[in-house]
């Protein structure tokens, strides 16, 4: 007899989504940072469908009311106090499986634009932040049975040059933080690694796309897939570097850029005539 194409075609969609999240944490918990923003919202669900009881962090007033998330904490990460507090909180409640520091942000464009403050406050919120908290986790992560893992949310910023400098600064800080965890924390089943996600369309877009409604259609074809990245795109690969699948990854930058960083096709295209 045969199938029905539309139902063959619906079945293989369903198996092609529980083969992307066949990654189970047995309800271990998953702190992920940022857990209310655009990635940090695929993070939450991505982690969750992968059976992890998900620690949502984020700002007092955002929203961490959904399902997917066991446990919430809101405090701010440019507050060292506050994140000492919230560390001491979480580690209290048990080990963890994986640390996502993911929470992320910048506004300064180019070099006229980075003003000392402006400085100051990127590389406290991109790095410093992070590494305050990883550090106050750490003896969360130390010493257990299945291991534990950091997965730290850097930038194709950190790697190549494409704005935003005091952003870029603080994610390549976090690319040698990421490495000195990787290096030191290995004898006590410790992995760290990083993603460095190319553009991503998130709420994070919105000042661009108010000043120029075409950007994100302009910037995506310089990529060689021929768009931005999906947020669930970098969910799927913190899922991924976090969970036994990756046991022997660690120390590594992984690109989630669409190919922008594996060359320039506008430039290819140009000079091929």
């Amino acid at each position: 007899m045969l199938l029905n194409y539309e139902l063959f075609a619906s079945l293989r969609v369903q198996e092609q989504r529980d083969e992307e999240f066949m990654i189970d944490f047995e309800r271990r918990r998953v702190v992920i940072t940022g857990a209310a923003g655009g990635i940090g919202q695929a993070m939450v669900e991505t982690f969750a469908r992968c059976g992890a009881a998900v620690v949502a962090c984020d700002l007092e007033g955002t929203d961490l009311s959904s399902p997917d998330i066991a446990e919430a904490h809101r405090f701010d990460l440019l507050d060292d106090d506050a994140v000492l507090q919230a560390a001491r909180a979480i580690a209290a409640a048990g080990p963890l499986a994986a640390v996502i520091s993911n929470a992320g942000w910048t506004r300064a464009e180019t070099l006229d634009h980075v003003t000392p403050e402006a400085l100051s406050r990127e590389l406290d919120l991109n790095l410093r932040s992070a590494a305050v908290l990883s550090q106050a986790l750490l003896p969360a992560m130390r010493g257990q049975d299945k291991g534990g893992a950091f997965v730290f949310i850097s930038s194709v910023n950190a790697l190549a040059h494409f704005g935003n400098p005091a952003y870029a600064a603080a994610k390549a800080g976090l690319n040698a933080w990421m490495r000195a965890l990787a290096v030191e924390e290995a004898r006590n089943g410790i992995r760290a690694n990083a993603i460095a996600p190319g553009s991503v369309r998130t709420p994070a877009w919105d000042h661009r796309l108010e000043r120029e409604p075409q950007i994100a259609e302009n910037v995506a074809r310089l990529y060689p897939l021929g768009r931005l990245v999906e947020p669930q795109e970098v969910a799927r690969a913190a899922a991924f570097l976090a969970s036994p699948a990756a046991s022997g990854i660690t120390g590594v930058t992984l690109p989630v850029d669409g190919g922008i960083l594996s060359g320039n096709l506008p430039f290819l295209e140009q000079i091929a005539r």
